[in-house]
């Protein structure tokens, strides 16, 4: 049964995040919320915890796994970065977008595309989000966590707090609640490894995301 941390969405409690902390540390998984999404995450560099993520979202290793960085200069760390992905990032950081990227060596193999060496990162607006990275140091997976019923059937987003909560009690470690109910939009993507940017997906923010990936190509 999760431990079930209740965060101020506003003012996070140096305590509480420390503790989600150490646990992160310790290689717990967690779910948690961020500007789009409830997601499921942990620490990036613990392998243990990462392999955890995999089995509850039932993926494959050839399925690379976003993950969270405090701010744009984080993302030169794992991502190599071009001038025109720079000036698009620049511009729509922080916010509801994954970066599609050539990943550096600091990425670990578990986590990036195997085959195009590429990764997804975000840099959330979310002040909870922001806190635990600070705190931590290192980047943390965020990977939706809406999964699959008991059918197979494919998940569904707007799923009520209490039900999600539920849903996920037994597969992770902790839970942080800030109170509300879970956001039920996704990202936008915009692949940024080739000489023009390109839109993978539609998601929150995808006309901010268009008009900046318009104006560099």
């Amino acid at each position: 049964m999760a431990t079930i941390y209740n965060i101020h969405p506003d003012t996070p409690q140096t305590r509480g995040i420390e503790q989600i902390v150490g646990a992160l540390r310790d290689g717990a998984v967690m779910l948690y919320p961020t500007d789009t999404v409830y997601a499921i995450g942990c620490d990036l560099n613990v392998k243990s915890a990462v392999e955890r993520v995999r089995q509850i979202k039932q993926l494959s290793n050839d399925k690379p796994l976003t993950f969270l960085c405090p701010s744009l200069s984080n993302i030169a760390q794992y991502a190599v970065v071009t001038d025109v992905a720079y000036r698009i990032m620049r511009n729509l950081i922080p916010g509801t977008y994954t970066f599609l990227l050539p990943a550096t060596k600091l990425v670990p193999k578990l986590v990036m595309s195997p085959k195009r060496k590429t990764t997804g990162i975000r840099v959330p607006e979310h002040t909870v989000c922001q806190s635990l990275l600070q705190a931590l140091g290192n980047p943390i997976i965020s990977t939706s966590a809406h999964l699959e019923d008991r059918n197979g059937n494919a998940p569904t987003l707007g799923l009520e707090k209490a039900k999600l909560f539920d849903q996920v009690d037994k597969l992770v470690d902790l839970i942080v609640d800030i109170g509300s109910e879970p956001g039920d939009g996704v990202s936008t993507i915009l692949d940024l490894t080739g000489e023009e940017p390109v839109i993978v997906r539609r998601g929150l923010g995808w006309e901010a995301a268009t008009a900046w990936a318009t104006s560099v190509s």
